[in-house]
């Protein structure tokens, strides 16, 4: 505390300075007590998912077979003037017999590739501030989306295998501004799902890249998100692109029961950073459909159709969302997890209901090239999941792609191919 006038001269100014240290100035015992409590009043937080995965691919001579566990425990503290940690630690380890291919184990070229690593790791480790109004701060290890899951189709943590994609970042999110959420993240690194004995860059994606993305909730119609994704992987050059994209969403009532709901999106990518090859895609996203509420053991029901494009130009050429959880999207047999170099056309129908405490889910999917337009394949997919009391949920989950004979069709979407999942989950 400052003055221009001779404090000395007046002890009641004397006394007030005096005062006005004593209390902003806390003895380091309570300084040292406040940070105690505040590691000490956190939360923790525990999960469990044991899975059987079963993948079949017609030019394989075996069948893979993977059980498999994820195991975490996680720990949030309180706040010390608005700074606090969140540490997350997974387990994923193979169970009994296991017999499939990873990027981390030889099994030899009989055997259909499962994602899932076996390690342990630090998940997620950063620091929060909390101190600014509106706003919140990460630095660390996250788990970093901008949509609901499971629907990350540029940025997600491809929740969906055992091992999580964290990104080792900076992150900011505002929303200081009426119905508005303004994002923005620097990411120095990309912990990928196949873990860190993968061979590179399969472990880990060196990175320079920034995101940005904004979305705005103050319309009726429609949900307003604008984003651009700038990657720059250092030891994956072929992945440097800048993306910039618009997307609306929403959804009308046109009646107490029935709604409409909608959504349509676009972006177009371009190479970046020291990206070797020349890219210049677009990607389209178009759907619409029904929601309907029941009273009764039936008591929603959701229709939708849908087109998506992911254009493609031949070879590197070709829209590709590397960070996304792409498992979400053009069908559960992830025959397109990296858009082959022609591009994808994807139409698909979905329709979801609750009945009796149980989710069914189904879709039908049709796929076609955006280069040449020659057919890849269909694929059906069904998963039906129930929560069990407030901390279980167990499920079943089935996806069938047939690839179509045609003399363009080659590589993996020519091969005809079955994944069958049964899982049950537990949150603490």
């Amino acid at each position: 505390m400052k003055s221009n006038k001779k404090s000395h001269s007046n002890p009641i100014i004397v006394g007030a300075i005096a005062s006005t240290i004593l209390m902003t100035t806390a003895p380091l015992a309570q300084a040292e007590e406040s940070i105690i409590n505040a590691l000490s009043s956190g939360k923790a937080s525990y999960s469990a998912r044991l899975r059987y995965e079963n993948v079949d691919q017609e030019n394989l001579s075996e069948e893979a077979n993977a059980y498999t566990a994820r195991l975490t425990a996680a720990y949030k503290t309180g706040t010390y003037y608005g700074f606090g940690l969140f540490g997350e630690v997974e387990s994923v380890h193979s169970l009994f017999s296991n017999n499939y291919a990873h990027p981390s184990q030889a099994k030899g070229a009989k055997y259909p590739v499962i994602a899932d690593p076996n390690e342990t790791e630090l998940n997620q480790g950063y620091l929060f501030y909390t101190g600014l109004e509106d706003t919140s701060v990460k630095l660390g290890r996250q788990a970093l989306t901008y949509r609901g899951a499971p629907f990350h189709r540029h940025i997600g943590t491809v929740a969906w295998r055992q091992n999580w994609q964290t990104l080792d970042a900076f992150s900011i999110s505002n929303q200081s501004l009426s119905d508005t959420t303004i994002n923005y993240a620097y990411i120095w690194n990309v912990n990928r799902i196949f873990g860190e004995d993968a061979p590179e860059p399969l472990d880990n994606f060196d990175s320079d890249s920034h995101l940005f993305n904004v979305q705005y909730s103050g319309f009726k119609a429609a949900k307003i998100e604008a984003y651009a994704y700038l990657y720059d992987f250092e030891n994956a050059d072929a992945f440097s692109t800048n993306t910039y994209g618009l997307r609306l969403s929403g959804a009308k009532p046109i009646s107490d029961a029935t709604k409409v709901i909608y959504t349509a999106e676009y972006a177009t990518q371009s190479d970046a950073a020291d990206n070797p090859n020349s890219i210049d895609a677009d990607y389209i996203l178009a759907e619409f459909g029904t929601k309907i509420s029941f009273n009764g053991p039936i008591n929603m029901l959701l229709l939708k159709a849908s087109y998506e494009l992911q254009e493609g130009n031949g070879g590197a050429d070709r829209f590709v969302t590397i960070l996304g959880t792409n498992h979400a999207y053009q069908g559960w047999a992830d025959k397109f997890l990296v858009t082959p170099g022609d591009g994808v056309e994807d139409i698909y129908l979905t329709a979801v209901t609750t009945a009796y405490g149980i989710k069914f889910v189904a879709a039908y999917h049709d796929f076609s090239s955006d280069n040449n337009s020659y057919d890849y394949g269909t694929e059906f997919d069904v998963m039906a999941t129930k929560k069990v009391g407030k901390n279980y949920t167990v499920g079943l989950k089935y996806a069938d792609y047939n690839a179509d004979n045609n003399a363009l069709n080659i590589g993996p979407t020519a091969v005809d191919t079955t994944k069958l999942w049964a899982f049950v989950s537990a949150k603490f």
